[in-house]
């Protein structure tokens, strides 16, 4: 696994619309503004209304099983460190169901749970995103803490979590902390994942990488120099050698391929803490007492 270059220091927009989107879907649900708007094949899903950089999820409608963003390419990453097909997915914040939609095609018999607090985000990815609900796939309003502290409470496992939770501003302040961390944790299967979308270019960026390692030991980042995105990348056993990720990378080349992921390439992007951590050791862990996500994040 490569080294990476040091990275751009860009916005942590995802996705610059042309000027001239049209709104299709406009609303205020309780938790936010939501807006959906089109340009031409393009259509996103986005939270702030004040900003017209920041989209949380957006498609192709001629081509709607292509990935659109840079960042839901690096999640599936994960497929790397996973040692079998997902059968139980948990996904934290929904968007607009992308990355629901994408594992349910490339596993159709995996049972996948969304999580979102915001009803209102889920009827939007529904009816303007494809989002697919079955009897394997379902949808729950709910803060994603609760939800996860009620499946521990009945037992549930995953081979794969999702954390992609985000509020318009930066990732709910609660679901950063060692706490939480080790309440998703416990409902790993043995050799489970866990996949948190998060920033390169944030003042949380220490205090995450550090939470996150006193509760995982050590971890991958997955990134490269094409956004702000970081991909953090967890397991509840010792990471996967260069080799082994690489023979998983040519197993899933064709699989993932028709979705515009190049695992290939992905491979080179991803490193590891044990070789590179990049933050202070003397880093302060996020803590249900200490987690100002509001004042680091400048």
């Amino acid at each position: 696994m490569n080294k990476l270059l040091p990275l751009l220091l860009v916005t942590i927009s995802f996705l610059t619309l042309p000027a001239f989107a049209e709104i299709v879907h406009k609303e205020r649900s309780m938790y936010r503004n939501i807006l959906v708007e089109d340009s031409h094949q393009l259509r996103c899903l986005k939270f702030n209304e004040k900003n017209n950089k920041t989209n949380q999820s957006c498609l192709y409608k001629n081509d709607p099983q292509r990935l659109v963003f840079n960042y839901t390419k690096l999640l599936f990453s994960s497929l790397l460190v996973l040692e079998k097909a997902p059968e139980r997915v948990l996904i934290i914040g929904l968007g607009g169901g992308t990355m629901s939609n994408t594992i349910h095609q490339l596993y159709p018999n995996a049972i996948i749970e969304n999580v979102e607090i915001d009803p209102a985000v889920i009827k939007v990815a529904q009816q303007y995103f494809g989002f697919i609900e079955n009897e394997r796939i379902s949808s729950t309003a709910a803060d994603g803490r609760i939800f996860i502290k009620r499946a521990a409470i009945k037992k549930q496992k995953y081979d794969w979590i999702i954390l992609d939770a985000f509020n318009g501003d930066y990732i709910p302040e609660h679901l950063l902390t060692k706490e939480f961390l080790q309440e998703s944790k416990d409902l790993l299967t043995e050799g489970g994942v866990i996949t948190a979308n998060t920033f390169s270019v944030s003042g949380l960026y220490a205090h995450e990488s550090a939470t996150y390692k006193a509760v995982f030991g050590d971890f991958f980042n997955v990134r490269n120099n094409k956004n702000s995105n970081r991909v953090i990348l967890t397991t509840n056993k010792p990471l996967p050698s260069g080799d082994i990720i690489a023979k998983r990378a040519l197993s899933l080349k064709a699989k993932l391929a028709p979705f515009g992921i190049d695992i290939i390439e992905l491979t080179t992007w991803i490193t590891s803490t044990e070789d590179d951590q990049d933050w202070p050791e003397e880093t302060k862990v996020l803590t249900d007492q200490f987690s100002p996500a509001n004042l680091l994040n400048h």
